[in-house]
């Protein structure tokens, strides 16, 4: 079922027509950093999978992660049937123009919910695709009491959440993705995951003994996070857009991540701030 919403997401139309061709598609849970995982598991990384080989998604060990391509009305049409395939393969079909529970006839229904008015943007550029599958699709903004509120009590279909990460994760990820957290009312773990592979490698993660391990580890939880298919990826930005004037100096090596460290590491520049004026 959450495969299918992500055959439905046309990513590529929606980057052209309201986001001027400026992002990319995530794929993964630690995209643009040398934790995500890439190609097919290997080493200490394969090592780590093999042990919860019968508690993993097949896929993890044959298959790389790819999302579903569209932009152009062929692929459209070719991942919109293989949404309604998989939704019949979950119990449902469309009847009248309405999807429906093949066993007793009950609409599916869903709800897109935003605390963020300029979200709706999004939200009603996807919503037509899912209509197009007969699921009966709303859009509704809240306020960040009324929303925040409902996360806390789970009461929301479909959301945009996101899980900051630093280069070193630790213990933040029990909270976002941990058996433990799934029924903690405001925990992190919106989704309310409960995988014993998922909080075995996160266990692997916290207690890595030293970086190789804990890379591997992390890939590997990426993996496991990617191909049970608990999200529809959306997309990250490459850059960190910044407004100032030109009056800084800054080293010639600058951190790989982050908005390049300014101001930290970053000096008043007396010659150029003369040509700034």
């Amino acid at each position: 079922m959450r495969l299918a919403f992500n055959y439905a997401f046309n990513f590529e139309e929606m980057n052209k027509q309201i986001f001027f061709d400026q992002y990319k598609r995530i794929a993964s849970y630690f995209a643009g950093t040398e934790l995500a995982a890439t190609g097919l598991p290997a080493g200490r990384e394969l090592e780590l999978l093999e042990a919860l080989r019968d508690k993993v998604p097949p896929e993890v060990f044959t298959k790389p992660y790819t999302n579903p391509v569209n932009g152009n009305p062929e692929a459209v049409r070719n991942n919109l049937r293989e949404a309604l395939r998989l939704l019949k393969q979950a119990g449902y079909e469309v009847r009248d123009q309405q999807l429906v529970k093949i066993k007793t006839g009950e609409p599916y229904t869903v709800e897109l919910l935003a605390e963020d008015p300029s979200f709706q943007r999004v939200f009603l550029f996807y919503k037509p695709s899912l209509d197009r599958l007969g699921i009966a699709t709303t859009v509704r903004t809240v306020d960040e009491v009324q929303y925040q509120n409902r996360l806390r009590s789970w009461d929301f279909d479909i959301i945009t959440a996101l899980w900051p990460e630093t280069l070193t994760p630790g213990n933040e990820l029990h909270g976002y993705w941990g058996s433990r957290a799934a029924d903690e009312p405001g925990s992190h773990n919106r989704i309310g995951i409960k995988n014993p592979a998922v909080d075995a490698m996160i266990e692997q993660i916290v207690f890595a003994k030293n970086r190789a391990d804990l890379e591997a580890a992390t890939r590997a939880l990426d993996r496991i996070l990617l191909w049970n298919h608990y999200v529809v990826p959306q997309w990250y930005y490459t850059k960190a857009r910044t407004a100032r004037w030109d009056r800084f100096g800054h080293p010639g090596v600058m951190p790989k991540y982050g908005r390049a460290a300014f101001p930290t590491v970053w000096w008043w520049d007396v010659q150029k701030a003369a040509k700034a004026g």
